[in-house]
């Protein structure tokens, strides 16, 4: 009986404590210098992989990526919206299920990110005359305009590639690369 006790009170002093209201400790004073910018980490090294021609290319793809993203942030639009949009266009009435096996976009994913830009105004879905089983898609009006103004974006990455690279080389990727334009 007294063991049980103990533990009832135990229990009551933890419970007690948890309820206690606790003092805050006081902030610091306000620097008077913003910290510096950590240094950037450096790529650990990594033999085989760096010598990979397709850790390489993965790297590049990152680079590109992170890039366009971060130009296409100001229209709050995505590389993956970006190319949706630009393939709707060249394929005024395509439906979803050809432009997911284009863009190699799970159709679940593709569908909510049909939702969004339909949600925005820049795409129109409606049934298919031909099939009732698919959805068409068309740009608005709007959705033509802002591609507009999405591609000088695109140029600027393109151009900063170049730059960082070399014309040539540049060049010289675009072609080489242009072989997976017609695989699956």
């Amino acid at each position: 009986m007294e063991r049980e006790k103990a533990g009832v009170r135990k229990r009551s002093a933890k419970a007690a404590q948890r309820r206690a209201p606790v003092a805050k400790p006081s902030r610091p004073a306000p620097r008077s210098a913003p910290p510096a910018k950590p240094a950037r980490p450096r790529l650990l090294a990594s033999a085989d992989l760096s010598r990979s021609l397709g850790y390489r290319i993965r790297r590049a793809q990152l680079w590109v990526f992170k890039d366009v993203s971060r130009r296409l942030a100001a229209f709050d639009i995505s590389p993956a919206q970006f190319s949706v949009l630009s393939v709707i266009e060249a394929n005024p009435g395509v439906n979803q299920l050809a432009l997911a096996q284009s863009l190699s976009i799970e159709r679940a994913g593709l569908g909510r990110l049909v939702d969004h830009l339909e949600r925005r105004g820049v795409v129109q879905r409606s049934a298919s005359a031909i099939n009732r089983r698919y959805y068409v898609l068309h740009l608005t009006e709007s959705g033509t305009a802002l591609l507009g103004r999405l591609r000088p974006a695109i140029a600027e990455s393109e151009t900063a590639l170049a730059t960082k690279i070399g014309l040539g080389s540049f060049k010289e990727l675009q072609r080489a690369l242009s072989i997976f334009l017609e695989d699956d």
